[in-house]
């Protein structure tokens, strides 16, 4: 695999990781107002691109490996 293909993939998972903090720390933001319901949608988009960063990361570490 092309370096150049690593090095994005790369890229995006930091990204993920951006986006994926900022919906968890918005979700646990609504739990403290009482906002269950934005919570838990919240929380949902963000345990699901947590997803997908695990199975980036195991793609990455194949292609480095």
């Amino acid at each position: 695999m092309k370096q150049t293909t690593i090095e994005a993939l790369l890229r995006v998972y930091v990204r993920l990781e951006e986006i994926t903090t900022e919906l968890y720390t918005l979700a646990d933001a609504a739990v403290e107002v009482g906002d269950f319901e934005d919570a838990s949608l919240l929380q949902s988009r963000a345990d699901i691109l947590y997803e997908q960063m695990e199975n980036l990361d195991f793609v990455i570490s194949e292609l480095e490996g």
